[in-house]
């Protein structure tokens, strides 16, 4: 028996009050607590669609954020008086960057508060990510206004992005497979990149022209064809959040 997907604003509503509470709480640990169970949750009830896997993706998105964001706040920055743990070379800069160093002392301090502030900004880059992994952007387009038309169109091309890159990226893997090239290294990726772009924006914006050649935006009454209903399981998930953000 197939699941009926949840309404296409809940599962937004949801990570926007959990990630209020990211920012409110302002605590990596409780952060890392909550990626954890939004990763549990997106196991369990993403769709076998291509936005479905693109969790996993913005997941290893975040992680190489908060990679080059600690490399680049020790490697540049301004310096935090601590405990010492090692030290780079330091280049001298011109008098009128003050306080900013390259290289110098690297404080546990220093390590501990770009790590902290980095995972919960990934945190809350995760929790949206786990919003479009959970929502079909076709159906969350049916329920937008008439007049957000234009805006319509733009959330089209831009929901549909990721998730045409991640099943564009492994139908192109495997046609490297077939042909026998390599699917390892720096290489493998520099040809994949181009063909990957190019066919996951044409068919974004195919879709988008679709939209348009159908008339979407033109009318000003929105059709009653099979209308997407708020259930009292919505409230449920809903309500969670907002307790989430209450206690937070």
């Amino acid at each position: 028996m197939r699941k009926t997907p949840l309404h296409p604003l809940t599962w937004w509503i949801w990570s926007f009050a959990v990630a209020i509470s990211i920012a409110r709480v302002n605590s990596p640990i409780f952060a890392i607590a909550l990626v954890g169970v939004v990763g549990l949750i997106v196991f369990f009830a993403r769709e076998d669609a291509p936005w479905g896997e693109s969790f996993m993706w913005t997941l290893k998105i975040a992680i190489w954020i908060l990679v080059i964001r600690t490399f680049v706040a020790i490697t540049i920055g301004i310096p935090i008086p601590g405990t010492t743990i090692f030290s780079l070379p330091r280049i001298p800069l011109p008098s009128w960057m003050p306080g900013v160093r390259i290289g110098g002392d690297v404080t546990l301090e220093r390590i501990s508060s770009v790590l902290s502030e980095g995972v919960i900004i990934c945190a809350i880059i995760v929790v949206f990510g786990a919003a479009a992994s959970l929502t079909s952007p076709h159906r969350l387009l049916r329920v937008l206004p008439i007049y957000m038309y234009e805006f319509g169109v733009s959330v089209v091309i831009a929901s549909t992005v990721l998730p045409q890159l991640v099943t564009s990226f492994t139908r192109i893997r495997a046609a490297q497979r077939l042909r026998g090239q390599s699917t390892k290294g720096l290489s493998s990726y520099r040809r994949v990149a181009i063909p990957l772009l190019e066919e996951s924006l044409a068919r974004s914006l195919d879709l988008a022209a679709a939209m348009d050649a159908r008339g979407y935006g033109v009318s000003r009454k929105r059709s009653r064809y099979r209308p997407i209903t708020w259930r009292p399981i919505d409230t449920a998930v809903v309500t969670t959040g907002l307790i989430v953000m209450g206690l937070s």
